[in-house]
């Protein structure tokens, strides 16, 4: 089996808590899963096991060194996740602190010169980069995106580094208009002109998407937030390089050296993210006879990635006898009709009509999408277009083609009622 057919499809959606009901409205289709996805049953179970638990790591009794070793498991698990040779797996507070922790360190940790980013980026990253260039004395040079298909490529990143970059960040998937960078391609442009520069990447919207591959990509740090791939709320996940490890950052005198956390985490956000692997794992067995855990992951990469890109088609062309919003008149859409770098999302806006009066008419008929509007979050992607804001429409592997055939007879309904 190579793909998601119907009965795995229904394992799948099995394992995850509110598949078709919210807890406050009741039954509803989940198009929200930028926002944050739909979280495991098994995280839901593991979360309230360790909630319970008194005990804290580093003390001599056997429930701490039980801790410990949860912990030293799920950094495995994640490493493998990552496809991250060496380096340190850690949490924090969630995934923007990271991307500011890592990125402050990366600039105040490397000589005078340049932090190059994009003007893609979600704030997290942006943000976090034109503070602590300003603090270390560097230049923030930010590489143009192409407004017409959502991206910033390799080409762009390569007319802007210098030998003097000592800081790149990299979006690798924009949460507005849903479409996933050519990670391995950008970081190689930098590396060519500037090959010590400290390199970090916010994979926050690619995580869920699957087909994370650090040893591909020669990069310093990733960071993601794991509610957002299938876990829950209060921490973030990283992964940085020995490099980035050794330079200087927050940490208590005379303690574990290359140690990144402060203050004793939670044993439970480790835990579930080993669920979150376990449960790539699981999809992946589905779909390959591989023994090795990598290649039941990369399996369960794949088989999402094909899935979403079916039913985002359906979305844009059609289903059944319904049209597609690529067919409604007055439907605009974020990034072009037909674009291969298409992670699972669709933002749309409709003329003549706010996004947040489409959102409420989609909720009104069970359907949970967002608003994006030209604010600190979105205006670098939509200014340009001169949009105001856009409806975001965002799938995951466990949106069904039925769900999606519900979305269009819906936005046919508000668009006839017009």
């Amino acid at each position: 089996m190579t793909k998601i057919t119907p009965d795995l499809l229904a394992g799948i959606r099995d394992r995850f808590a509110h598949v078709e009901e919210c807890p406050f409205t009741g039954p509803r289709i989940f198009f929200e899963n930028a926002g944050g996805a739909l979280t495991l049953k098994s995280v839901v179970e593991t979360t309230a096991r360790f909630a319970a638990i008194p005990d804290n790591q580093g003390r001599d009794n056997p429930a701490s060194a039980a801790l410990g070793e949860i912990i030293a498991k799920a950094r495995e698990d994640a490493a493998t996740f990552f496809n991250a040779p060496g380096g340190k797996i850690f949490v924090g507070e969630s995934g923007t602190e990271l991307l500011f922790r890592t990125i402050a360190d990366a600039c105040l940790g490397t000589g005078p010169g340049i932090v190059l980013g994009s003007t893609l980026e979600h704030p997290a990253s942006r943000s976090a980069a034109a503070r602590w260039a300003g603090v270390a004395g560097k230049r923030h040079v930010l590489v143009p995106h192409d407004d017409a298909t959502g991206t910033v490529t390799a080409e762009a990143y390569a007319a802007h580094v210098t030998p003097e970059v000592r800081v790149a960040t990299i979006l690798h998937t924009s949460p507005v208009t849903g479409m996933g960078m050519d990670l391995p391609a950008i970081a190689a442009a930098i590396r060519a002109v500037a090959p010590d520069a400290v390199i970090i990447v916010d994979g926050i919207q690619h995580a869920c998407h699957g087909g994370i591959d650090i040893a591909a990509c020669d990069v310093d740090g990733y960071v993601i937030s794991p509610y957002k791939v299938f876990s829950r709320h209060g921490y973030g996940l990283a992964w940085a390089s020995d490099r980035l490890t050794a330079l200087p950052h927050d940490s208590l005198l005379n303690g574990p050296a290359g140690n990144w956390e402060l203050g004793t985490r939670d044993t439970g956000a480790y835990a579930t993210f080993s669920d979150v692997v376990e449960y790539f794992e699981w999809l992946g067995s589905a779909l390959t006879d591989a023994p090795d855990p990598r290649a039941r992951i990369e399996a369960a990469g794949r088989a999402i990635h094909d899935h979403e890109a079916a039913l985002t088609r359906a979305m844009l062309h059609g289903t059944g006898n319904l049209p597609g919003l690529a067919e409604m008149e007055g439907v605009g859409i974020v990034g072009g009709v037909d674009n291969p770098a298409r992670e699972g999302l669709v933002s749309f806006w409709v003329a003549g009509r706010p996004s947040p009066e489409v959102v409420a008419a989609l909720s009104d008929q069970g359907i949970r999408v967002h608003t994006r509007k030209a604010d600190h979050y979105s205006g670098n992607v939509l200014g340009p277009l001169g949009r105001a804001d856009c409806v975001r429409v965002s799938l995951c592997h466990y949106n069904t083609e039925a769900e999606v055939a519900a979305f269009l007879a819906a936005m046919k309904r508000i668009l006839d009622r017009a």
